[in-house]
């Protein structure tokens, strides 16, 4: 089991991507020695121009089953968005791909897939049954949230997914990628952290960047829950726009 930990762990991103524009970091915290969630960043056909690719998702269960699944989802993944094709396109296609594996196991995976592309000014995503992203803009004190129709992955094989754009980037804009682990974390009297803990603490470190803000959430969590086991993953991306090929 530690083995199959420690495997699953060196998947994960080790090292914040380099986009210029962009400012993005990643945690992952297993509640068991092998978790069922991950992310991941990478550009398609593995050039590092053009659009960021970050992916958060959320296997149903722990352990090795789990992990497996989360090895096979991650390699399929990379492998059909290293082909032609829009991101509706590639979350299809692994839809299909997983339902095969997992239809009679009853398992399935939640995912959020986004591009950013700074120098475009844009966002597009697909959303496969995951909770929304957010986006912050401290500017106005608001929070969007990134929707969009979409069954978890493993549920329906024929289901095709839509993409979803919005442009126009604003410098100091935060956009958080999370798992349900953090907002359904509860302490000793079982109440849950929930999202407005979540926002609350994304808006008061909103000048930080994008590793201090996941710091910090993490860290009222730690003390919300009192350090109490936690009964599910908690992995959180959050990107932060940058000036460098902003308008302002």
């Amino acid at each position: 089991m530690a083995l199959a930990g420690e495997v699953q762990k060196s998947l994960l991103p080790q090292d914040k991507p380099v986009v210029q524009g962009l400012d993005i970091a990643g945690k992952n915290v297993s509640c068991d020695e092998i978790g069922g969630d991950y992310f991941d960043f990478f550009w398609r056909r593995d050039t590092k121009k053009g659009p960021c690719s970050i992916v958060v998702g959320d296997i149903s269960g722990h352990g090795v089953d789990s992990a497996l699944l989360m090895t096979t989802a991650r390699a399929f993944l990379r492998m059909r968005a290293s082909q032609p094709g829009t991101i509706s396109e590639i979350i299809t296609a692994k839809n299909r791909h997983l339902t095969r594996d997992v239809l009679e196991s009853g398992r399935f995976m939640t995912l959020f897939y986004l591009t950013i592309d700074p120098e475009k000014d844009r966002i597009d995503w697909v959303r496969a049954g995951h909770d929304p992203a957010l986006v912050y803009d401290p500017g106005r004190d608001e929070f969007t949230e990134l929707k969009g129709d979409g069954v978890a992955l493993g549920v329906n094989k024929n289901f095709d997914y839509q993409e979803n754009t919005i442009s126009g980037l604003a410098n100091g804009q935060i956009i958080a990628i999370g798992t349900d682990g953090i907002w359904e974390a509860v302490n000793s009297s079982g109440e849950m952290f929930g999202k407005e803990r979540f926002r609350n603490s994304i808006r008061k470190n909103a000048g930080s960047g994008s590793g201090d803000i996941i710091n910090a959430v993490y860290n009222e969590l730690d003390q919300f829950t009192r350090g109490q086991k936690s009964e599910d993953d908690i992995t959180l991306v959050v990107i932060k726009i940058q000036p460098l090929y902003l308008n302002d």
